[in-house]
């Protein structure tokens, strides 16, 4: 597995780094400083992963974390901070992160997360997953519905609250804004001219969101954004 560590703490990078040169299938390829950094060395060397810190200089790891999933959806991300707040972590996990495990982690906590990342699979570090049930359950539908009607789109499909239906759980802000918009008969062209981002971008996430919600066309995905509407 090709990893870029972006960590702006030079002896914690290298320890990481020392880390993974002990394993025979994780690769450092590269290292970033800063949000910034990470970015730009995402789209050079194609990492199949990110161990991605939160507080940095310039762009920090939340901002880095969305535009890498907004540009290159099959890149996973993994936060590695010491940060535990749990808006922290509802955050990280909302603009796209796979798993979230904290700086104290032991070696083996943190080996065994980047692998199922890696994998696909989410995974929370020691204490976090629990918190993050109880954040989920008291404070997202009121997160939902204190947001201005614009934003909360992006959480929305047509009126339906993403964070609360399973089918869509996976899906980053960026994608339910998508999704939105293929539920409502748009094109690629039209998507992309109305969010404001490339048609390769819009391919990139349809092809994401598809995956996600283990479906293979579009008038699939339409008709589990439906079938969720009729349920509500």
């Amino acid at each position: 597995m090709r990893i870029i560590i972006a960590e702006d703490h030079p002896m914690f990078r290298g320890g990481v780094r020392s880390l993974l040169a002990t394993t025979d299938d994780l690769e450092v390829i590269g290292e970033a400083s800063d949000g910034e950094e990470a970015v730009r060395l995402a789209g050079e060397l194609e990492p199949d992963l990110i161990l991605m810190d939160i507080r940095m200089p310039g762009m920090n790891g939340i901002e880095a974390t969305e535009r890498i999933k907004e540009l290159y959806p099959s890149i996973e991300v993994l936060i590695l901070t010491m940060n535990q707040e749990d808006q922290s972590v509802f955050t990280a996990m909302r603009v796209g992160a796979k798993g979230y495990v904290l700086k104290d982690a032991d070696e083996e906590e943190l080996l065994q997360a980047i692998r199922m990342v890696g994998s696909g699979r989410a995974v929370f570090g020691t204490g976090i997953a629990e918190r993050m049930m109880h954040y989920f359950a008291s404070q997202a539908p009121q997160a939902a519905a204190a947001l201005p009607e614009e934003e909360a789109a992006g959480r929305r499909v047509g009126g339906h609250e993403l964070l609360r239906d399973p089918a869509f759980a996976e899906l980053t802000r960026r994608e339910a804004e998508i999704l939105a918009r293929i539920a409502s008969g748009d094109t690629n062209a039209q998507i992309a001219d109305h969010l404001h981002i490339s048609a390769k971008t819009v391919a990139n996430n349809v092809s994401n969101i598809l995956s996600k919600l283990q479906v293979m066309t579009r008038h699939e995905a339409r008709k589990l954004v439906e079938q969720s509407r009729q349920q509500q």
